[in-house]
């Protein structure tokens, strides 16, 4: 086997494209799991448990069944019942759902975690309980689960590859599509593991970046 550099040359037009599909699926997907997650876990600690349970039921449906299912069905059911969406941003919203159901424990871990004291103080101070969520709980809360909520974005990078089942051209599907026309596999396929492995990697130093931030 020997190394074709014209071939890397030639994949490098797409390797681009599938980039900026990738990070734009990252991107929409992190934002949609981080405020669905926030709501789901807010909605778990309403009074009623009429609210309760059909959020607990919904969440560990999603979480307990594959994405990949959960692409599939977005994709090709929801059009018989006349939804109709672009493969990405069923992409997004996919990805989006189902890390949401993660980051809901992630935020009801770092809401437990803030001190029975700080509650004690906001009625004391007769705050509302809004606003007592506002400036209280939550961003106490959420800075102590920002490395959490991190390491579910590098997740989420891993698991752009899926979005080529549902057509979506992200940096494996540009591979694949180039190894297919040009019958050389080794060259994109290798690129788009280094992509991986660098992106990966430059993430993994923002979220320390950030976390030693908070930390201060």
């Amino acid at each position: 086997m020997t190394w074709d550099w014209s071939a890397v040359s030639d994949f490098m037009p797409q390797f681009w494209d599938g980039l900026l599909v990738t990070l734009q699926a990252l991107a929409l997907g992190s934002l949609i799991s981080f405020a669905l997650g926030l709501v789901w876990a807010l909605l778990m600690r309403a009074p009623s448990r009429f609210v309760r349970w059909p959020v607990g039921v919904v969440t560990e449906f999603v979480r307990n069944t594959p994405l990949l299912v959960q692409l599939f069905f977005l994709f090709y059911v929801l059009p018989e019942w006349g939804v109709t969406l672009s493969a990405l941003a069923t992409g997004v919203i996919g990805i989006g759902l189902h890390y949401s159901t993660y980051t809901m424990q992630v935020y009801r871990a770092g809401i437990e975690a803030v001190p029975t004291g700080q509650w004690e103080a906001a009625t004391a101070l007769n705050l509302p309980r809004v606003r007592t969520w506002q400036v209280v709980i939550l961003p106490q809360a959420i800075r102590r689960v920002v490395p959490a909520l991190g390491n579910y974005v590098i997740s989420m990078l891993k698991d752009t590859p899926m979005l080529m089942v549902i057509t979506v051209l992200e940096m494996l599907g540009e591979a694949r599509l180039f190894a297919q026309e040009h019958f050389q596999f080794t060259e994109p396929l290798t690129v788009i593991g280094v992509a991986f492995i660098v992106l990966s990697y430059l993430a993994s130093l923002l979220l320390r970046s950030l976390e030693r931030r908070l930390v201060r």
